[in-house]
């Protein structure tokens, strides 16, 4: 019914494919004919690094800087499927990494792996809420784990007043029309005016509602390498990526869960960032933008020209504008 109420209330943004697939979400039987267990898996990832004190680097969400979190689950699931079946001959299974219409975090907590914060984040006691959680549903009747009934989050409404776009419209419901992560990796066109300018440096997610929840304070820092911070993602020099080959760039995003922004919205991203710091040193990675092939890239480039708005940005603003090559 929340799930419902969420959508109805048009809280998804420009995510339609959640709307299409509500009824499949409704219950699991949706995704696996003959469903009669749910075990979800969830792992720690990330720990916490130092911001850049450097305007030309961005951020990116700590479960986008390692290696692509969907394949370790899939991996971890497949194997658990695979002992299942030679312990109960005979049983049907899928493994789930955002790969159907499932609510995990739903049902994380009614296999007893945490509560679902005022941030809409599920939240374990003593792992925190940096954890990226898959499913396995399976036609087998397994016993099950006690559900988490009781929140711990109390009166704290850390994670509500520390976002600076106010995404949150009230505990537990969040609106992704106001969600930088929204923007910044399920949005394809142009980010609005309105939000151009409010990415506080974040090329890719926004981890401000975990950062600032006290049950990260100790949570322990993740331990599979496939999810080991790389240190070009971590806090990324955004006039690198504008200046990157195409397929150089392409070819790097591989194998992360950047690659669901893709290099358009990724350099969308920077280019809005770098405008709105006014990095002068980006200009000639900015102009260079203005021939992109990607018309979103080339909007975002011009936009940051405007804010930064030396000479030189002028000049081939015009130059652009009047058809000739910057």
């Amino acid at each position: 019914p929340h799930y419902l109420d969420w959508l109805r209330k048009g809280h998804l943004a420009g995510m339609a494919y959640m709307e299409r697939q509500a009824e499949a979400r409704a219950h699991p039987d949706h995704v696996l004919d003959g469903v009669r267990s749910v075990v979800v898996a969830g792992f720690v990832y990330g720990r916490p690094e130092p911001v850049a004190d450097d305007p030309k680097r961005g951020r990116v969400a700590r479960y986008a800087r390692g290696g692509d979190y969907h394949e370790l689950l899939w991996r971890r699931l497949e194997a658990l499927l695979s002992w299942l079946q030679q312990e109960r001959p005979g049983t049907r299974g899928r493994a789930i990494a955002d790969t159907a219409p499932l609510l995990e975090r739903d049902f994380a907590r009614l296999a007893g792996l945490g509560w679902i914060g005022k941030n809409t984040m599920l939240i374990h006691r003593r792992l925190g809420s940096f954890t990226v959680l898959g499913a396995l549903l399976v036609d087998a009747e397994l016993r099950p784990d006690e559900p988490q009934e009781t929140s711990h989050c109390g009166t704290c409404t850390r994670c509500l007043e520390a976002c600076p776009t106010g995404a949150f419209v009230g505990p537990y419901e969040l609106d992704a029309r106001k969600c930088i992560s929204y923007w910044t990796i399920e949005h394809k066109g142009m980010i609005p005016e309105a939000f151009a300018d409010q990415l506080h440096g974040w090329a890719f997610g926004c981890d401000i509602c975990q950062e600032v929840c006290p049950w990260n304070r100790k949570a322990p820092p993740g331990r599979e390498p496939d999810l080991e911070p790389q240190s070009d993602w971590t806090n990324p020099d955004l006039v690198a990526w504008l200046s990157a080959e195409p397929a150089v760039f392409r070819k790097a995003l591989k194998g992360t869960a950047l690659s669901r922004a893709k290099r358009g919205g990724l350099l969308r991203n920077a280019a809005l960032i770098l405008g709105q710091r006014r990095v002068i040193e980006a200009v000639p990675a900015l102009i260079e933008r203005l021939r992109d092939e990607d018309p979103i890239v080339r909007d975002a480039a011009a936009w940051a020209l405007r804010q930064i708005d030396t000479d030189e940005a002028r000049a081939a603003l015009a130059a652009a504008e009047g058809g000739a090559r910057p």
